[in-house]
């Protein structure tokens, strides 16, 4: 069983969807909560309720398919994960697992650690992804949704244990962290004048941005008085688009100082933007962010991703993604002196072991430096 939230007559319903073994059907609760200012304790009661449904329906050996229960763990976690999270686990989920498992008819109680090991070493062969062997970055994921989905079942006393504790897979790979030099990056702005991304670009190479907070410069995020852009809104996708007033973590949060060629970017946009709005009218597309079209509409973040990828090949300049404009900044940085907890605090990162992990080797004037003392010392 699944249930949601429905709105009718301004109040909040909780829609449950029910399986009796040979149909479904729905059934509607009011929750007799107005859906202004009450949303929360919506959620909880779907929670309650769909808790004690299922301690109603579990049984041992209840015969539930394996499939339909991922199913049921999805509507759940709906409730808990963030949105962009949410979307990730639903993609994979209804893309991968839930289909494999479906074709099989596989009973929860008859799930094995042997066949969920078939399962991922099927996917990391590439024999269930039509030849394509899959990363183990991304079975993670995989390995993940199965292993939520079955402790959620063990919780809820459908099964004894989670058959996936056992499942291995093969320590994740790092790729190889792709970035420019200043010289390079130079280069790059060159060939962008008068591209839509030119901007875009410059500002995210400046500060070292994710996609998603680039996306998320809002008007309000930027203080001509005093000079300060704060990073407090992202933009991101993995289904659909999901605008959130907040960043990836805490420490994501940060105010950095205007930088003149960033005034003057954001200083022209802003003039752009009022020219637009008096010639577009009506047709204009209102809303606060800065990086988009002519006519208010912003850009979209598969448009950034792959027209970045066009222009990087079309000019034949280095291989490069979008995110290694994050770290061609972090190298920059590096290479001009910077120690790492400067840079953690430009980049946002939660813990400076995250950025000596990810950028410590990019760190070549330092070691040039200590190569130069042990030639001195033994010379």
């Amino acid at each position: 069983m699944t249930g949601s939230l429905q709105i009718k007559n301004e109040k909040y319903y909780i829609v449950l969807n029910i399986h009796d073994g040979k149909k479904r059907k729905t059934k509607w609760i009011s929750t007799e909560l107005d859906v202004k200012g009450n949303k929360r304790k919506a959620e909880k009661m779907l929670r309650e309720i769909l808790q004690e449904y299922e301690k109603t329906e579990a049984s041992p050996k209840q015969d539930i398919l394996f499939s339909d229960y991922i199913e049921k763990w999805l509507a759940y976690k709906k409730s808990y994960v963030d949105k962009v999270t949410f979307q990730s686990y639903e993609h994979v989920a209804k893309s991968h697992v839930i289909p494999y498992f479906a074709e099989s008819k596989l009973f929860i109680h008859d799930v094995t650690t042997e066949k969920l090991q078939e399962y991922i070493d099927g996917k990391l062969g590439g024999e269930l992804n039509k030849n394509k062997p899959l990363s183990s970055r991304t079975v993670r994921l995989h390995k993940n949704i199965l292993n939520q989905a079955l402790e959620y079942a063990r919780k809820n006393k459908l099964i004894a244990s989670n058959p996936c504790n056992d499942v291995e897979i093969p320590p994740i790979v790092k790729p190889e962290i792709k970035y420019y030099s200043a010289e390079q990056l130079k280069k790059l702005f060159e060939v962008l004048k008068g591209d839509t991304l030119e901007d875009i670009v410059k500002i995210t190479a400046m500060y070292g941005l994710r996609k998603s907070e680039a996306l998320g410069i809002k008007w309000d995020s930027i203080d001509f008085e005093n000079d300060t852009l704060t990073i407090k809104h992202t933009v991101s996708k993995v289904t659909s688009t999901v605008e959130k007033d907040k960043t990836k973590t805490n420490s994501s949060r940060r105010t950095l100082p205007l930088l003149p060629m960033a005034k003057e970017i954001f200083l022209r946009l802003k003039e752009k933007e009022n020219e637009n709005r008096k010639l577009f009218g009506k047709e204009y597309q209102k809303n606060d962010y800065v990086f988009k079209w002519e006519n208010g509409a912003c850009f979209d973040t598969d448009y950034v991703t792959h027209h970045f990828s066009r222009v990087i090949e079309k000019n034949k300049l280095p291989s490069l993604t979008f995110h290694g404009l994050r770290h061609s900044c972090a190298s920059v940085l590096l290479n001009s002196g910077h120690n790492p907890k400067d840079i953690q605090e430009w980049l946002g990162h939660a813990d400076i072991r995250t950025t000596m992990n990810i950028y410590g080797h990019l760190d070549t004037s330092r070691k040039m430096n200590t190569a130069s003392r042990i030639a001195e010392c033994l010379s």
